[in-house]
C-alpha cells in the first residue's frame, strides 16, 4: 500500500510506512511543482529492530505506529542477555503539511523497567528530478548534480536547473544532532529512562525562491486543523439508512479538500494524486461542475484560472490556439525550458465547451450574473475557437487533430493511443469529432443564447441558438446508427462513423441534443450487459474486438464517466436506470477504503465475484471524489432555475436507499435542508429549511 499527503501545491507520496526507498520503480517523493525535492526517506533505530503496528493517511496528515521486537545480547547461545523486552519501546511517526513546509516529529515512550540508549538514524536525499522523468514521460536535458550542504542543525540540498532557476530542500531539526554528514545521513541520541517520553522534531522545507515561513510543530497542527474544520463546517451534511453511501459522500468531501490549490485566482481542484496535483481543464472543470452545491466558489475559481491561462495565439508545439481552453500546465525543469510543451499545453478538444457550460452552470445554481459578465469576453473567444479553429476542415463539427512533436494524440477524455477505435479494431485517425463533443458544444450554445440574451446581446444569442439547432439537425443524421440504436463514438478524418459501442454516449443525454426517442434508445443500450458490468458502465462495449476489462479506456469503468451519465438520466427523468446505476456504484465503494471510489476500476462482470481494481488507478482522484456529488443530487433530481428563481426536485431512491437527509445544500442567495423517505414504489419530499431565497417545487 502506498500512502499520499498533500496540502496546496506540496505532496508526499511513500510506501505504506511512510519511507521513500531510493530507486522504487513507484516513484516515490516529495513534490513540489511538479520536481521531485525529496527522493529518499529512511530511519532505523541503533541496536533495535522495530515493527510496525498500524499506519495511517489522511488529507495532510500520517502516522505511523511501531513498538521493538526483543534484544538479546551474548557471545554464545548460553550466555545470551536479555537488553529490552519485546513490545516496551513505543514509536508513534507523526507528519503534517501546512504552507509549504512538512513537520515530522518521532513520539517514542519507554515502556520498560529498564534505561532504553540508542540513536535515531535518518537518512535523506534529494535529487530534484522532474516529474515528466519520474513517470517515463520524456527524458530530458538536466542542470548540475544536486549538492548536499551542512548546516548546524540539519542539512540544505540544492540544485540550479538547466531554467536558472535554484530549488532547494532544507531538513532543520528541532535540536542539535550528534552528528550530520554531507551524504544525507543525520544521527540524534536518544536515552528513555523508565516510563519516560520524548520527542524528536524536525522540518523538511522545499523551496524555489523565496523560503516560507516556517512555525512551531503545535501551531502548524492546530492551524491545520482548524483549516480543515471549517472546511467541513461549512459542507453540506448527509445521512441515509445506507452507511457505504454516507462514508461515500464524506469521504468525497475530504478528498476535495485534500486536493484544492490555489494558483492565484482562488482554490480549485487539481486533477488527482499522485501525478496530476496540477490545474486540468477537463478534470477540474468537471470537477467543479460536479461540486456546484458543494461550493460554488470552487468552479469560479476554476474559470478564472482558465480565463487568465486562455490561449493567445497559434503554437503548434503547445496546440495553442486563440480562445482555445488549457488542458494541463506544469511547473517542472523541463517545462519551463521547454523541452515538453506544458507551460500550459492546450490539447484538449472538449475544455473549451465544457468551460462554457461550468459558466453557466454556476449561475444555474447561484444566480451571479455579475460572474456571467466577467466571463463574457472569454466566453466569446471561446465561441470564436469553437467555429473556427475547433472545426478545422469545415465539417459542422468541433474536431482534434494534434499538431505537437510531443504531444497528446487523442484529445478528449479518452486520451490514451487505442482509445478511439473502429469495429474491425484499427485506430481511427484524426481530425476526429467525438460524440460527447458536439453534445457539449449544442449545450454551450443553447446556454449561453439565453444568457446573451440576459446581458442584452440578442444579435449573438440568436445566432448562438440558431448554430445550436443546425448542429442537432446534423448530428442527429451523421452520427447515429440505426441498426445499433446508439451514437457512433466519433467521425473521423473520412467523415465515417467510429461505430464503437462506449460510454460516450450517455453524455449526450445531460446536453439536451437528443430527440426523447433517440435519448430512450441510449439510456437503454448503455444498461444492457455489454456495457453495464452490474458496477458501472463500461467505457467500451464488452462485445468489441478492442474489449479489454483491464485496459485504461477500453473496458474500464470511471466512475466520474457514470456520474455525467446520471446528471442525464436526472435531465430525463429516467429512474429504473438512475436506481441500477446508482446501486452498482454503491457497491463498487465497499470493495475501496473508506468507500473511496478510484479513477477507474476494471471492468469485469459484477456476478463473476469481487470487483477487480485497477492497478495503477489514482487515487484520490477530483473527478471520482465528485461521484459522490452528482449522486446525492440524482436522487434529490435536483433542477435549478436561476431565471425563474426556483429549484425543481424531482427525487428517486434507489433500492438499497430508504431514507436520506441532505442539509445545507448551496444554491441561490443560501442553502437548503431536504429529507427523502421511501414507502413502497413512492418517495416522500420534505424541505426542512430553505434560506436560498428561491420556491422548492417538487415534482
Amino acid at each position: 500500500m502506498n500512502h499520499i499527503i498533500k496540502e496546496e501545491d506540496i505532496f508526499l507520496f511513500t510506501d505504506g510506512q511512510g519511507n521513500i526507498p531510493v530507486n522504487s520503480p513507484c516513484g516515490y517523493g516529495l513534490f513540489y511543482r511538479d520536481t521531485r525535492f525529496l527522493h529518499h526517506f529512511s530511519w532505523e533505530l541503533s541496536d533495535i529492530p522495530m515493527i510496525s503496528l498500524c499506519s495511517k493517511a489522511a488529507g495532510a496528515e500520517s502516522e505511523y505506529r511501531y513498538t521493538n521486537k526483543e534484544v538479546m545480547r551474548g557471545d554464545s547461545l548460553i550466555l545470551y542477555s536479555l537488553i529490552l523486552w519485546r513490545e516496551s519501546l513505543e514509536l508513534v511517526h507523526r507528519r503534517r503539511i501546512f504552507e509549504g513546509v512538512v513537520y515530522e516529529t518521532f513520539h517514542f515512550v519507554n515502556l520498560d523497567q529498564r534505561a532504553v540508549n540508542t540513536r535515531l538514524k535518518l537518512t535523506v536525499g534529494a535529487d530534484f528530478t522532474d516529474m515528466f522523468i519520474i513517470r517515463g514521460f520524456s527524458t530530458g536535458k538536466r542542470g548540475e548534480e544536486p549538492d548536499c550542504q551542512v548546516l548546524d542543525s540539519g542539512l540544505r540540498f540544492s540544485y540550479k536547473g538547466l531554467d536558472g532557476r535554484e530549488r532547494k530542500t532544507e531538513i532543520v531539526f528541532d535540536s542539535q544532532p550528534s552528528a550530520i554528514r554531507q551524504n544525507g545521513s543525520v544521527e540524534i541520541p536518544l536515552s528513555l529512562h523508565p516510563g519516560e517520553k520524548r520527542d524528536i522534531g524536525f522540518k523538511i522545507i522545499p523551496y524555489l525562491d523565496k523560503k516560507p515561513q516556517v512555525l512551531d510543530q503545535t501551531e502548524a497542527q492546530t492551524r491545520l486543523w482548524t483549516s480543515y474544520r471549517a472546511w467541513m463546517e461549512k459542507m453540506p451534511q448527509l445521512e441515509s439508512d445506507h452507511p457505504d453511501f454516507n462514508a461515500m459522500f464524506q469521504t468525497g468531501l475530504h478528498d476535495f479538500r485534500m486536493l484544492l490549490t490555489d494558483v492565484g485566482n482562488g482554490k480549485l481542484p487539481v486533477a488527482g494524486l499522485p501525478w496530476f496535483a496540477v490545474p486540468f481543464g477537463r478534470d477540474s472543470l468537471i470537477a467543479s461542475l460536479q461540486s456546484l452545491f458543494i461550493d460554488p466558489e470552487l468552479g469560479k475559481a476554476t474559470i478564472r484560472t482558465m480565463m487568465q491561462k486562455q490561449g493567445t495565439r497559434l503554437d503548434p508545439w503547445k496546440d495553442e490556439e486563440p480562445g482555445k481552453i488549457l488542458h494541463e500546465i506544469r511547473y517542472g525543469e523541463l517545462t519551463e525550458t521547454n523541452q515538453v510543451p506544458f507551460s500550459p499545453y492546450y490539447g484538449s478538444v472538449d475544455a473549451t465547451p465544457l468551460f462554457l457550460i461550468l459558466i453557466h452552470e454556476i449561475y444555474r445554481f447561484t444566480g451571479d450574473l455579475s460572474f456571467v459578465r466577467e466571463c463574457a469576453e472569454s466566453a466569446k473567444k471561446a465561441f470564436a475557437w469553437i467555429d473556427e479553429y475547433g472545426d478545422p476542415d469545415n465539417r459542422g463539427y468541433t474536431s482534434y487533430a494534434c499538431k505537437s512533436a510531443k504531444g497528446i494524440r487523442n484529445q478528449g477524455w479518452k486520451d490514451s493511443e487505442n482509445s478511439i477505435v473502429h469495429t474491425d479494431g484499427t485506430l481511427a485517425e484524426a481530425p476526429i469529432a467525438l460524440v460527447e463533443v458536439q453534445g457539449y458544444v449544442y449545450w454551450a450554445k443553447k446556454a449561453w443564447a439565453r444568457l446573451f440574451e440576459q446581458l442584452g446581446e440578442s444579435s449573438l444569442a440568436r445566432r448562438l441558438e440558431r448554430d445550436a439547432n443546425h448542429l442537432q439537425k446534423r448530428f442527429l443524421r451523421d452520427f447515429w446508427m440505426p441498426q445499433e440504436e446508439y451514437m457512433a463514438l466519433a467521425l473521423d478524418k473520412d467523415r465515417r462513423q467510429v461505430g464503437a459501442i462506449a460510454s460516450n454516449a450517455g453524455h449526450l443525454l445531460m446536453s439536451g441534443i437528443l430527440d426523447e426517442a433517440k435519448a430512450g434508445s441510449v439510456a437503454r443500450r448503455l444498461l444492457q450487459q455489454d456495457l453495464f458490468s452490474g458496477w458501472g458502465i463500461r467505457t467500451l462495449s464488452a462485445e468489441h474486438p478492442a474489449y479489454n476489462p483491464m485496459s485504461y479506456h477500453n473496458g474500464s469503468v470511471w466512475p466520474h464517466d457514470n456520474s455525467l451519465i446520471l446528471l442525464g438520466l436526472v435531465e430525463w427523468n429516467m429512474t429504473e436506470a438512475l436506481s441500477l446505476l446508482l446501486d452498482g456504484l454503491i457497491a463498487a465503494s465497499a470493495h475501496f477504503p473508506e468507500r473511496r471510489l478510484p479513477e477507474l476500476f476494471c471492468g469485469y462482470e459484477r456476478s463473476g465475484g469481487s470487483l477487480i481494481p485497477y492497478p495503477v488507478a489514482c487515487s484520490p482522484q477530483a473527478w471520482a471524489a465528485g461521484t459522490a456529488f452528482v449522486m446525492l443530487r440524482a436522487m434529490l433530481g435536483l433542477k435549478p432555475d436561476a431565471v425563474q428563481k426556483k429549484i425543481v426536485l424531482t427525487p428517486s431512491l434507489p433500492a438499497s436507499i430508504n431514507r436520506l437527509n441532505a442539509n445545507r445544500l448551496r444554491i441561490g442567495e443560501g442553502e437548503l435542508d431536504v429529507s427523502l423517505y421511501k414507502s413502497g414504489d413512492t418517495v416522500y419530499t420534505a424541505v426542512k429549511r430553505n434560506t436560498t431565497g428561491w420556491d422548492v417545487i417538487i415534482g
